[in-house]
């Protein structure tokens, strides 16, 4: 059947039935209320063959109806006629008494979107046991009901007034993580993928704490998602591969969710445990480079895409080469570190401090944020823009700019650790050229001069020819 059939609109012709300046039935709702209260209350259901029967599916007239109930509550007069009425109780005996997956994904629907409207939101957010069911229901094995569960979440933490509120109430509920960590290490669902990525995304940015307590998580046991009532123990989960494993399933099919993903990775290298808990996983850290090395070299920003691609793509380049480059500077760290106390260097350090594609991806980008900077000089020439239009193009200008920053930072920083042999690969591979060298000459000075000098002098044992044209092009790095 179709999902949420469209709601009654001819039953409010009576006088006075309305629902606020709605056309839709006050009586017809109430009935509808009233009939959820008897799906729940035993005493009012028929006996059946067995305890499981008649409790798991939802007739088909009744769900035609709740579907329209939840259409009509995206109305803010319904919804305070739900809210009256103690709808929010009336679904929280449903989420207790109901084993109808149907019914409860329906019901935390109606809550999502009761809770669109600021006062609703206030009095669900404030009711504690409401705000702890709701919770519970992180852990349900329907992933429709895990959808609406996280919307709702995520409507709540986006109303600064409540947002704190959920925040703490989370913090308090370590089950909370580990149902998270099971949904984004074991969905296929990229829809439900996507939005608890949101919900994490949120959560990190309006608390450190919070992401500091999910960081260092992983080491205690609890009761998590069940297909039954029997508590199932979940795996010692830790954040950093669960945030791979759904970014790796929602990159093909849905690029808002990829962004999602590596800002949450982005974030995490915003504190030094963070950092840590990506470079000194088993694998030391290669898995996560290797992730973002692929999208980066093999599928953002390639070479057959016009420039202008770098726009769109602008957010999620910048939250994937910020971690890229926060593992750098740390692993090159640790490698020296390690270099000066016993001689021995980091096998991954090493393997991706001389990787040339990277480095060609990279210049590249700057060539295409180069071309998009001519592009909107040209398109300001032809046109007046309106007020609304210049502020648009200085925020694409501020995006940008935060994009050129940390691509700027990383291959400083790359260029400094190259040698002569690497720099022969580069060459050969076709990653380093003249005009190359030139985009990248451009965007590093003056700022980054120290590491392009040092790289030149690499460069003029590779090409003598090349490093004496570069040096003609740029006079302040003559000796």
């Amino acid at each position: 059947m179709d999902r949420n059939p469209s709601p009654p609109s001819s039953e409010a012709e009576e006088e006075g039935d309305a629902v606020g300046n709605t056309v839709y039935s006050k009586h017809w709702l109430f009935s509808i209320l009233t009939r959820l209260i008897e799906v729940i209350s035993p005493e009012k259901r028929e006996p059946a063959a067995s305890p499981e029967e008649g409790q798991t599916e939802l007739d088909e007239e009744m769900e035609n109806d709740i579907c329209k109930v939840w259409d009509m509550s995206m109305d803010e007069d319904v919804a305070l006629f739900l809210q009256e009425f103690n709808a929010p109780d009336i679904f929280m005996g449903v989420f207790a008494k109901s084993k109808c997956p149907r019914l409860t994904e329906i019901c935390v629907g109606i809550l999502g979107n009761m809770a669109c409207f600021q006062d609703i939101c206030m009095s669900i957010s404030k009711d504690e046991n409401l705000g702890q069911v709701l919770l519970q229901r992180l852990c349900d094995s329907d992933s429709p009901t895990l959808l609406e569960t996280s919307r709702l979440l995520l409507t709540c933490l986006s109303q600064p007034e409540v947002a704190n509120v959920w925040v703490e109430r989370i913090r308090e509920n370590p089950s909370v993580y580990d149902c998270v960590c099971f949904i984004m290490s074991s969905s296929t669902n990229v829809e439900l993928l996507v939005k608890v990525g949101e919900v994490v995304d949120k959560l990190f940015d309006l608390d450190e704490e919070l992401m500091l307590n999910w960081i260092k998580n992983g080491t205690c046991r609890s009761v998590g998602p069940s297909v039954d009532d029997s508590p199932e123990e979940l795996p010692d989960f830790k954040i950093v591969p669960c945030i791979l494993e759904a970014a790796k399933q929602v990159r093909s099919d849905n690029p808002e969710g990829l962004d999602v993903y590596m800002h949450i990775l982005q974030l995490l290298t915003t504190v030094d445990e963070g950092i840590q808990a990506i470079v000194q996983a088993p694998d030391g850290g290669k898995e996560t480079w290797s992730l973002l090395y692929d999208l980066v070299c093999h599928e953002l920003c390639q070479p057959d895409d016009p420039p202008i691609i770098v726009q769109e793509q602008k957010t999620v380049l910048a939250s994937i080469l910020s971690v890229l480059s926060a593992m750098f500077a740390s692993q090159t760290e640790q490698e020296y570190t390690k270099t000066r106390k016993s001689n021995v260097t980091l096998p991954f350090s090493c393997y991706f401090i001389l990787d040339m594609p990277l480095i060609g991806s990279l210049i590249r980008i700057l060539q295409y944020m180069e071309g998009c900077g001519k592009r909107s000089v040209d398109n300001s020439k032809e046109s007046e823009q309106q007020e609304t239009g210049r502020a648009d193009l200085n925020e694409e200008d501020f995006h940008l700019k935060i994009l050129k920053d940390i691509c700027c930072e990383l291959l400083s920083n790359m260029l400094q650790e190259l040698t002569k042999e690497n720099t022969l690969e580069g060459l050969h591979q076709g990653h380093l050229n003249e005009q190359t060298c030139t985009c990248a000459f451009q965007n590093l000075l003056p700022l980054y001069f120290a590491s392009v000098e040092s790289f030149l002098e690499v460069l003029r044992e590779a090409d003598q020819t090349l490093a004496d044209n570069l040096e003609k092009r740029f006079p302040s790095l003559k000796v």
